[in-house]
């Protein structure tokens, strides 16, 4: 089995800031529905702009988690946090100025960068914690509430008022900033793992981690969040020109979001008994399933269905994935990635969805874009566990 340490990062300091700043860093993407729909509604645009615009925010989350990588383990992650709040800051405020689609495009994307830095740093500072499946697992369960939340809430604003919610929101967080480690506590890519000595009883060893195996992870975590960001940006607009009711739509979205919390229970139940890989597989194959459905027509019952298993199984994904490069990587420079990895998604996704869009085809081919990518993501992760089973044992069978 796998043998943790605690570190610095384990104090209730270092977990409150990080659980704080990747709530704010994913803001726009908890509520990337209800955003969208405030893009297309208060802005103007039509659905294919809308989908352009989400790309972009999202897309910048990668690109800044990229730009966090290079620099997580070399500069201070204090001034990298001070850095990336007021580039997020002020790009939300020029929007409050600039509202032509063009314009919006490239403020959204570097909006989007300044979150992906400021994200990543929190998400690396959580998997460097002695538990980072339980450390995750506490961010999304906070995440659930956060997304119910911004259902509720961010429909009654206004667009400059949600604009002005994320300024505030990151404006906060800079109070706390002694609590950020501002340096990592270890080198990555390698595990401890606890053997049985004849002699000794138990001891620990040390085991080099090849880098083609977060590589794999986070090229997964793209082509889950490919499903995760088209199906996310557009079920609400597929909804509509299905045409069920608006305010009851409106309602699920609020209540569907807390299922995450009832994911997050099960989530840990189920990583302690059998792991994290194999409970993943499963998880991406009923994913990939209720996404699907969809392309075969939207109606209340398959609406219903589909986006309550959608938000309950995303925690379970998200869990499994991210502790997965965690337990691999305690210098933050992979753990940093997986804004980047997710972005990378959320910006395709969309972009693949808008393009489908453009064609004319409707929404059935947009949610069977979805199911492909879940399965392919699925076909990763199931290579990767039978590599792993034969090398690391205690790493593909760990909690």
């Amino acid at each position: 089995m796998l043998h943790h340490e605690r570190t610095l990062f384990d104090g209730w300091r270092s977990q409150t800031i990080s659980l704080y700043m990747t709530l704010v860093g994913y803001g726009v993407l908890a509520g990337i529905p209800v955003i969208s729909t405030a893009w297309a509604v208060q802005l103007g645009f039509t659905d294919v702009q809308t989908g352009r615009v989400a790309g972009a925010d999202l897309g910048g989350l990668s690109f800044g988690a990229v730009l966090a990588s290079l620099l997580v383990a070399r500069i201070n992650r204090r001034l990298l946090v001070v850095i990336a709040a007021a580039v997020a800051m002020g790009a939300n405020g020029l929007c409050m100025v600039f509202v032509d689609y063009e314009q919006v495009v490239w403020l959204r994307f570097l909006a989007g960068t300044g979150s992906g830095v400021y994200t990543a740093i929190a998400v690396a500072n959580l998997g460097a914690s002695s538990r980072p499946a339980r450390a995750y697992n506490i961010m999304l369960f906070c995440f659930a509430f956060t997304q119910a939340a911004e259902m509720y809430a961010l429909p009654r604003l206004s667009m400059d008022a949600i604009y002005g919610v994320f300024i505030a929101a990151y404006a906060l967080g800079l109070l706390f900033l002694r609590w950020v480690p501002a340096r990592p506590a270890e080198p990555g890519l390698e595990v401890e793992v606890e053997v049985q000595d004849p002699e000794v009883g138990v001891i620990v060893e040390h085991r080099h981690v090849p880098a083609a195996v977060p590589w794999l992870c986070l090229a997964a975590i793209a082509l889950t969040y490919v499903n995760i960001g088209a199906y996310w940006t557009y079920i609400e607009l597929a909804t509509a020109r299905a045409g069920l009711e608006a305010s009851w739509v409106s309602g699920v979205l609020v209540w569907v979001s807390l299922m995450s919390i009832l994911g997050c229970l099960f989530a840990t139940i189920i990583s302690n008994r059998f792991g994290l890989l194999r409970p993943l597989l499963v998880t991406l194959l009923v994913h990939a399933t209720v996404v699907g459905m969809l392309a075969f027509g939207i109606t209340n019952v398959t609406f219903f269905i589909s986006v309550y298993t959608f938000n309950f199984l995303w925690i379970f994904i998200d869990v499994y994935q991210m502790a997965t490069v965690a337990n691999v990587d305690h210098s933050g420079r992979f753990a940093s990635l997986l804004p980047a990895a997710q972005g990378l998604g959320q910006i395709v996704g969309p972009n693949l969805a808008a393009s489908a869009l453009a064609l004319g085809n409707g929404y059935d081919p947009v949610f069977q874009l979805c199911a492909a990518a879940s399965l392919a993501a699925l076909a990763i992760y199931a290579g990767l566990y039978v590599r792993l089973r034969r090398t690391l044992p205690a790493l593909a069978d760990a909690p």
